[in-house]
């Protein structure tokens, strides 16, 4: 099966929730005019991440009910596409960064960001459930948000349960870096993507929010590592609005195969990989053990 992914790269701004509407939109509407099924936007996409307290924060969330939602809802709708997009969620009197699934008009999971970066972990609520792997018409789809990508267990626990592309909605923020040098998160997204042999769709933002810049480094990775689309912004050059499209072999993702002899699942050795008992075995005297 061949499907036609988009990542969405657009400038969003805490202070201006109607020009960033407008600007999600039309990203949207491009993405299905070039023939995009499954289209990514940024994480935090309508709200903005730069905010100055929880209770700002949480001034803006919206229940998955809410008006964002419902217009993302009638858009998949519209377009008879699948839509994977970050919202500030609020739940009572807990708000949380997290990404919703929609798959021609239905809601089909909500998931919320475990590993939380820098200030959040002042703003949102941490998730504290697994990725969901959903089953939808552009595929089997896995969101995790930004952070999230950055831990190998975590893209793992995804492609163990099946995710052929990992849905990435993301804010990177411009960290100092050397020069020449490609921004670190696209080469771990390259580096999972290759290990666990999963697509990964990234759609990350540009421009100045409150000061802060942004990586613009969307990008959409193949299930070899390598990359189909981008990165938006690479080593250098100002981040800038793009759309990124690519069309992925979803039977890549699910043959864990490398050549004739290995295989990505097959290989491992968890057995070896129990640290408790690991450290066990390595330092008995630390865990009781008696000289003879």
């Amino acid at each position: 099966m061949s499907v036609r992914v988009a990542a969405c790269q657009l400038a969003i701004d805490v202070d201006d929730p109607a020009g960033t509407r407008t600007r999600l939109e039309r990203a949207v509407l491009a993405a299905a005019e070039a023939g995009a099924r499954l289209v990514v936007l940024p994480e935090l996409a309508a709200a903005g991440s730069c905010f100055a307290s929880r209770d700002e924060a949480l001034a803006v969330a919206q229940p998955v009910d809410g008006e964002f939602v419902t217009q993302l809802a009638a858009l998949s709708a519209r377009l008879g596409c699948v839509l994977v997009s970050g919202i500030c969620e609020a739940d009572g009197d807990q708000v949380y960064n997290s990404a919703v699934v929609l798959d021609q008009g239905e809601l089909r999971t909500v998931y919320r960001k475990v590993h939380l970066w820098g200030i959040e972990s002042r703003l949102f609520t941490p998730g504290a459930r697994p990725p969901d792997v959903v089953d939808t018409s552009a595929g089997r789809v896995a969101p995790l948000i930004c952070y999230d990508l950055e831990f190998p267990e975590w893209v793992r626990r995804a492609a163990d349960r099946g995710a052929e592309i990992i849905a990435g909605p993301a804010n990177w923020p411009l960290l100092p870096r050397p020069a020449g040098e490609r921004p670190l998160e696209v080469t771990k997204a390259q580096a999972f993507a290759g290990t666990y042999r999963v697509f990964v769709v990234i759609a990350d933002r540009c421009g100045t929010e409150r000061g802060q810049e942004w990586i613009g480094g969307s990008t959409v990775v193949g299930a070899d590592g390598y990359p189909m689309a981008g990165p938006a912004s690479d080593v250098a050059g100002e981040a800038s609005p793009q759309l990124l499209l690519a069309d992925l072999d979803l039977g890549l993702a699910r043959d864990k195969s490398i050549g004739p002899y290995n295989d990505a699942r097959r290989d491992r050795r968890p057995d070896l990989y129990d640290l408790a008992r690991l450290e066990t075995a390595d330092h008995p005297r630390e865990h009781g053990a008696r000289d003879r």
